[in-house]
């Protein structure tokens, strides 16, 4: 008797040889650190402090030794985060702004990247900041609030993507990371990637005004300013940690001693609710006040703007 092979309907779900490259090459460090893993530079190497055993070479490759286990980008999310292959790479598309069926890359596919960290630069400027503008307003932020920013040298567009650029400088203003975004959505998802070199230490906070106790700490850059626009008030004290790793906050608070109480904003769904509870222990072991703050509808502040829509504009 011949036993029929069950059919796995991921058989049926081809991709693309350029698809697949683009998912195998996904930088590691960036990924887990968007996971919200806690990454240990060791070496040459990576490790997380989550699982100690782990090494990211080249940026491209894991191994977990204890295990006897390893791979790319695709099997750690098959292994470690529960995904099928086809979620996998889905998910890998997404995250490097290629959606499928998405008319081109919005960025071409770098090869591996040199293990010592590069040199951080700005990417060159354009000669206006129009499609940033416009694609911030479509996402439900005030024009003052986005003025606000380009004119504190906190947003840019970049010159030859025309992405959104957010800059995290440090308490002496010195810029030392940015956090770009594209301005083309594709159902939902669009580009998003660290500049390479930045300091995530740095991460993107606001100016601190001594005065105020508080800090207000979000996930991504465009949540807080969705904050900002729904509460006009807050122009000061908050930072986007772009991503869940927690070192921008530890340096602002480290520069920013007067501040005694943390306000997480992170987003609704389970990763930054886990996150918020891991964070809330951290904090108020060290004595700080910590409190949560969730957006009344949707899964983040700009998607609780976008359904709410805008305060009604009180003058220029």
């Amino acid at each position: 008797m011949i036993t029929k092979r069950r059919t796995d309907p991921e058989d049926f779900w081809k991709f693309t040889d350029e698809e697949m490259e683009i998912a195998k090459n996904t930088d590691l460090p960036d990924l887990l650190e968007h996971l919200g893993y806690h990454l240990k530079r060791v070496g040459r190497y990576y490790t997380t402090r989550e699982m100690d055993s782990i090494r990211i070479k080249n940026r491209r490759t894991w191994r977990r030794y204890s295990e006897g286990t390893g791979g790319d980008a695709i099997t750690f999310l098959q292994r470690f985060e529960n995904k099928g292959f086809r979620e996998a790479v889905e998910y890998l598309l997404a995250f490097n702004g290629r959606a499928r069926d998405s008319p081109a890359p919005l960025r071409p596919l770098q090869s591996a990247v040199e293990e010592e960290k590069p040199e951080f630069t700005l990417p060159p400027a354009n000669g206006d900041n129009r499609r940033v503008f416009a694609y911030l307003r479509k996402r439900g932020i005030a024009p003052q609030v986005i003025r606000a920013f380009l004119n504190a040298g906190l947003l840019y567009e970049d010159a030859k993507y025309h992405n959104c650029v957010f800059v995290g400088r440090d308490a002496s203003g010195k810029a030392r990371f940015a956090s770009k975004r594209g301005t083309y959505d594709k159902d939902g998802v669009s580009f998003k990637r660290d500049v390479l070199g930045s300091d995530k230490s740095i991460a993107f906070p606001i100016p601190c005004d001594p005065s105020v106790p508080w800090v207000l700490v979000f996930e991504a850059p465009i949540d807080l300013l969705s904050f900002c626009t729904l509460h006009r008030e807050a122009r000061s004290n908050a930072i986007a940690l772009c991503g869940l790793y927690e070192g921008g906050l530890n340096t602002y608070l480290k520069d920013n001693p007067h501040l005694r109480h943390v306000v997480l904003c992170l987003d609704a769904d389970d990763p930054g609710q886990t996150a918020a509870q891991k964070l809330r222990a951290e904090y108020e072991s060290q004595g700080l006040k910590v409190s949560t703050r969730v957006p009344p509808k949707g899964k983040d502040w700009n998607e609780y703007l976008q359904q709410r829509g805008p305060p009604r504009e009180r003058g220029r």
